[in-house]
């Protein structure tokens, strides 16, 4: 049991903002490189947290999952008597300027970026070329990041108020009824 990883994974759970999870990644150099201007909502460290390497403005969302090995090898072990199969770990390199949505998982070996989207609930099973946005399972290529851009300025005219954190009703109110009006 590795009681480094379990540590960090108990120091990132007292951590509330996701910006700061990431400068204590870097700080205690916890992946193997951790860029600058990042926002990590992770909690739990994976295993091998060392075969990760975060770029600059990377972020992270909910649940992501890396997966830098398998155990299929312990399978393998159990049926043939005379082979011996080693474990299967690979890198996970994600490049400058990325978003990864929630709960997605990301498989070893595998380069993402630069410039590049991952919608929530992928699975990324190969590398992904820069300046796309990607999504499904597995992951395939959607759109280019320019169409990305050019549709979020059309839908751009929401000006978001906070409060302490919290959206203000003002902001709750503007998005019920953009959201109604967009179902009619």
């Amino acid at each position: 049991m590795n009681w480094k990883r379990i540590y960090h994974s108990a120091r990132l759970c007292l951590i509330t903002s996701p910006t700061a999870r990431a400068k204590y990644i870097k700080k205690h150099e916890v992946f193997y490189h951790m860029g600058d201007n990042c926002m990590i909502m992770l909690r739990k460290i994976p295993l091998y947290p060392r075969m990760l390497s975060i770029g600059d403005n990377v972020w992270v969302a909910s649940n992501v999952h890396f997966t830098p090995h398998d155990v299929i090898h312990q399978m393998l072990n159990n049926m043939y008597e005379d082979l011996v199969f080693q474990e299967n770990i690979g890198c996970i390199e994600i490049k400058d300027n990325c978003f990864i949505g929630a709960h997605s998982t990301i498989l070893p070996n595998i380069v993402i970026g630069p410039n590049v989207i991952v919608a929530a609930n992928s699975l990324v099973n190969k590398s992904l070329k820069p300046g796309g946005v990607y999504g499904g399972v597995p992951a395939k290529y959607i759109c280019s990041l320019d169409v990305l851009i050019a549709k979020r300025k059309e839908h751009n005219d929401l000006i978001v108020e906070k409060k302490n954190g919290e959206l203000t009703q003002e902001t709750v109110d503007k998005c019920w009824k953009l959201f109604l009006d967009n179902q009619k």
